[in-house]
């Protein structure tokens, strides 16, 4: 019941000062704030907030359920889309007046996105699909060029190839240029022509992954020698001894031995 009393006794919107379509007076009328907000898009309004006192005037740009939240573009008239946009919770409006209405639709339907402020230009459709066309064609493609049940050193050998030639996977082999095919271990001699007699094809695919392949080797020393690096440092750190920690201090050369007699 208090929760009910609360909101009958809550913010309301004067619409002082405004003309009907018929041209009589609505003065004195008065409608819930909640109301007024979701029917007054692109009007210009003046709010009155609280607990601290201040008046903004503007167009009402838009009004947000979920938040709460209502935006007023604080530009001289409707027909500008700069200005101050002041964000406002409705919880702080306490009055809300109606000083001109939104401008009037051509759509015998309502308000269409060309009356928006500011204007919002409908969407090309054509461009979207092709955009998502072309975003699921890539999509494919890069998983079509990704290897299934291979080795990290045959996709490295794949990508290689596929820099400079035309390149897919046939199951576990890799076929460069539809002229050779390269079937594991992907080694000089794991190449054959496609086309018997195709030595040209066949010569140049092997020059290439002979070099790919020292690449890789020289990669995988390189990391090796890094790792192991790191492995001696980590272990020479762990065997270096600060002389106050050794528990059992050996005599120095220096050192006195137990005295004798009296």
């Amino acid at each position: 019941m208090a929760e009910k009393k609360r909101h009958g006794a809550g913010p309301r919107a004067s619409s002082q000062g405004t003309s009907g379509p018929t041209g009589q007076g609505m003065a004195g009328a008065m409608v819930p704030l909640e109301v007024a907000l979701s029917g007054a898009i692109g009007a210009r309004v003046r709010i009155t907030t609280a607990p601290v006192s201040s008046t903004i005037e503007g167009t009402l740009f838009t009004a947000c359920p979920i938040t709460n939240l209502v935006a007023v573009n604080t530009a001289a008239d409707n027909k500008q889309t700069a200005g101050d946009y002041r964000i406002i919770p409705v919880s702080r409006i306490q009055s809300f007046q109606l000083l001109s209405l939104a401008p009037s639709s051509h759509n015998a339907d309502g308000p269409s996105f060309t009356d928006a402020v500011p204007p919002v230009h409908a969407l090309d459709i054509r461009a979207l699909k092709a955009r998502e066309a072309n975003a699921v064609g890539k999509l494919h493609e890069s998983e079509a060029r990704r290897g299934k049940g291979v080795t990290r050193e045959a996709q490295d050998l794949f990508d290689a190839f596929s820099r400079t030639m035309p390149t897919r996977w046939d199951g576990t082999s890799i076929i460069v240029a539809d002229a050779v095919a390269i079937a594991a271990p992907y080694r000089v001699d794991d190449c054959q022509p496609l086309v018997a007699g195709d030595t040209a094809a066949l010569a140049r695919v092997r020059k290439v992954l002979e070099m790919e392949r020292k690449k890789i080797e020289l990669r995988n020393a390189s990391a090796s020698i890094g790792t192991a690096n790191t492995f001696s440092r980590s272990a020479s750190a762990k065997d270096v001894r600060h002389p106050s920690t050794n528990p059992n201090p050996s005599p120095g050369p220096g050192a006195a031995g137990p005295r004798k007699g009296g």
